[in-house]
């Protein structure tokens, strides 16, 4: 499974922390996805919400993506770390 970021940022503040959100999309899937990224302190302690970007789409497709983002360090690093490169304090 291979993702296209098309877009990351990330900002920070004093109640919710370091927050990106990445947009991105699967090769052969129909739509496109955004996952919001959140950590206290920006280290390894991220949770992450996944959504469709424009339009539902596939349950079978975002189920997909949701268990890759899960079980895959390397997968789920690669958006924390396109957050990361957009962030300008």
């Amino acid at each position: 499974m291979k993702a296209i970021i098309l877009s990351a940022k990330m900002t920070r503040d004093e109640e919710s922390g370091y927050v990106g959100l990445i947009r991105f999309e699967i090769e052969n899937h129909k739509q496109a996805y955004e996952v919001t990224i959140q950590s206290n302190n920006g280290r390894n302690n991220w949770s992450y919400a996944l959504n469709f970007s424009d339009r539902s789409g596939s349950e079978e497709e975002i189920q997909a993506v949701d268990e890759r983002l899960e079980e895959d360090d390397a997968f789920f690093e690669q958006f924390v770390v396109a957050a990361k490169n957009a962030f300008h304090e």
